[in-house]
């Protein structure tokens, strides 16, 4: 309870320092692609057809597909709101070990494939594109500083979204269960009801968000560390066998 408690002051206090920066608001839609990545992904592999995806500009979007079955509205419906969880936990673990230039390049390469094959919507198109603009920028041209200033930024403000997400379906179900997006659509193939699937996504997210606080206080390796990893992970092997 002490951990959950910590990690919902946090982002509450991560959520009050992230909106006083300038523009900060464009990119909490990376979470919101995120999350209809995550249901287009598993759409495919379930052998589905994603007809596309539309990204809105209050943070929210959608994705329409035709599924094989009705039972397989099941994984794809988890699908948005825990990869959105766990990548956030990703980006995290990423800076913890001294690689957010990977980060940024998981984030262009998504956001590269949702162009190309599924948002057809003006909004989401513009934002995807003056997003991969400025991340490839970043890539490319900013100091070492700066992107990685950037890069925790985005981590943040994926990390909050991931989380104030499944509350906020949590409030829908409450109010009305008809009308909780990813919770309704569980709700009508299980017998669990919308305010139970979005009470579990608010949990698993906080879970991720704890683990991710975890990565980020334990800090960012130095390149000395990394430079010297792979020789201590053989010799401890090697002293194993």
């Amino acid at each position: 309870m002490g951990n959950l408690i910590k990690t919902v002051l946090f982002l509450g206090i991560s959520a009050f320092l992230t909106h006083l920066v300038p523009f900060s608001d464009y990119f909490r839609s990376l979470d919101t692609m995120i999350h209809e990545f995550g249901h287009a992904l598993v759409t495919l592999l379930l052998s589905g057809k994603v007809m596309y995806i539309e990204l809105y500009a209050n943070h929210s979007g959608v994705t329409y597909s035709q599924v094989s079955s009705r039972w397989s509205l099941i994984p794809i419906s988890l699908a948005g709101y825990m990869i959105a969880s766990l990548f956030a936990l990703l980006l995290f673990q990423l800076r913890a070990a001294g690689k957010e230039r990977l980060g940024l390049q998981l984030m262009t390469v998504v956001a590269g494939l949702s162009l190309i094959l599924f948002v057809r919507n003006q909004t989401g198109i513009i934002w995807l594109l003056g997003f991969l603009a400025l991340t490839i920028m970043m890539l490319a041209l900013a100091p070492r500083w700066l992107r990685d200033v950037y890069y925790l930024l985005l981590a943040f403000l994926t990390l909050e979204e991931s989380v104030f997400g499944p509350f906020s379906l949590l409030l829908y179900a409450w109010q009305d269960a008809t009308k909780a997006g990813d919770a309704s659509n569980l709700a009508s193939v299980t017998p669990v009801p919308a305010i139970g699937w979005a009470l579990l996504f608010t949990l698993f997210s906080l879970w991720c968000a704890a683990q991710a606080l975890k990565a980020f206080m334990r800090g960012r390796k130095s390149s000395v560390e990394r430079k010297s990893s792979p020789a201590a992970k053989f010799d401890r092997t090697g002293s194993g066998v």
